[in-house]
């Protein structure tokens, strides 16, 4: 073999092949989307899911069109809490979700008096129960109502009371409903936080 025909066999090898490179080039891309699906799914599905707010309900504490994460997950090891905002499935549609904060815990009676909102928690059976104080609600508005809660079922209300389709017209909230807890808030960005509309 001449110099020249060796020359020729070393340029060749190290021209390189742009199919191979393409190749490698969409394998790692395959790679990225399957790890991204393998750790998006799960958080989506089981951790975490957005939630962008609609409509006046919440008024003030959440306005029409926050963005927010809910916690999918906390409910599966600890019992909601009073205060708290939740997202859940409309028991008149469960194709619907709404958001609203929880009043009444199970086994309690919710009583409303002119709009004011009191707890019997069945430990004093004098009066109306412990009135809830709701600094977070702009209008109370008006109206009585008395509903005994069972078993791991809630009172929920909005916290724009004129304006909220609630627990006050459909009844009890189921706790399987329930889809999770206000966890971010993320938009606007001037009001971002975590737990947002939380209530002791």
């Amino acid at each position: 073999m001449n110099s020249e025909s060796f020359d020729k066999e070393n340029s060749e090898e190290k021209i390189p092949n742009s199919k191979n490179k393409s190749q490698s080039f969409f394998s790692e891309v395959f790679k990225f989307v399957l790890l991204a699906l393998l750790i998006v799914i799960p958080i989506r599905a089981f951790i975490a899911q957005p939630f962008l707010v609609t409509g006046s309900s919440m008024d003030p504490t959440f306005k029409n069109a926050d963005y927010l994460i809910i916690d999918e997950i906390s409910y599966r090891f600890n019992e909601p809490k009073r205060g708290e905002v939740i997202v859940f499935k409309f028991p008149k549609n469960p194709s619907k979700f709404f958001i609203k904060r929880i009043i009444g815990l199970p086994g309690e009676t919710v009583n409303i008096v002119e709009g004011e909102v009191f707890v019997d928690t069945g430990e004093d059976n004098n009066g109306p129960g412990i009135k809830i104080e709701e600094d977070y609600v702009a209008n109370k508005g008006s109206g009585n109502l008395s509903l005994t809660l069972e078993k791991e079922e809630y009172f929920v209300m909005g916290d724009n009371r004129m304006a909220s389709l609630d627990s006050r017209n459909w009844g009890a909230l189921p706790k399987n409903l329930i889809r999770g807890r206000a966890l971010l808030r993320l938009l606007p960005i001037n009001k971002l936080g975590v737990f947002p509309g939380f209530a002791n």
